[in-house]
C-alpha cells in the first residue's frame, strides 16, 4: 500500500480544512444549541468558545504555514476542554468526544502542514556550517 500521500502538505491541508471549520461549527452547536450553559448568556458563551477559533481562520483558509503552526496553541485549549469534559461531565461525554476527534484532526493536520509546507518553502532554522551539535547526552556530533 502506497502511503506517500500522507507525507504531503496537501493531505494535511485537507485534513485541517475538514477538521478546523467542523470544530468551529460544532462548538457553536454544542455550546449554543445542544447544551447551552445555564449560568452564562449565549453571547458570552459564544465569545468564550468561538472567538479564539476565529482568530487564525483567515490564515488557515489562505494556507499560511505560520498560521497553521500557531493555531495549535489555540487548539490545545479545546483539546484540554474535551478531555476534561469526558472525565467530569457524563451528560456531555459524546459532545466532548466529537470535540476531541475534531481537535486532534485539526492539530495533526495543522502541525504537519506547517512542517511540510515550511520545507517546501525552504523555511526553518538553519545550522551554521561549522556549528557543533551537542546531544542530550552531552556528546558532540
Amino acid at each position: 500500500m502506497n502511503t506517500d500521500f500522507i507525507k504531503t502538505a496537501s493531505f494535511h491541508r485537507k485534513l485541517t480544512l475538514i477538521c478546523y471549520p467542523s470544530l468551529l461549527v460544532f462548538v457553536i452547536l454544542w455550546h449554543g444549541v445542544l447544551a447551552p450553559n445555564e449560568f452564562l448568556s449565549v453571547w458570552l458563551t459564544m465569545a468564550i468558545w468561538v472567538v479564539p477559533l476565529l482568530l487564525p481562520l483567515k490564515g488557515i483558509l489562505q494556507g499560511n504555514a505560520y498560521t497553521h503552526a500557531w493555531a495549535n496553541f489555540i487548539l490545545i485549549f479545546y483539546f484540554i476542554h474535551s478531555l476534561t469534559a469526558i472525565y467530569t461531565n457524563p451528560g456531555e461525554r459524546w459532545y466532548a468526544a466529537i470535540e476531541l476527534l475534531l481537535t486532534t484532526g485539526a492539530f495533526i493536520g495543522a502541525t504537519y502542514y506547517a512542517r511540510y509546507r515550511g520545507r517546501e518553502l525552504g523555511l526553518g532554522i538553519k545550522k551554521k556550517k561549522d556549528e557543533k551539535v551537542v546531544t542530550n547526552a552531552g556528546k558532540v556530533d
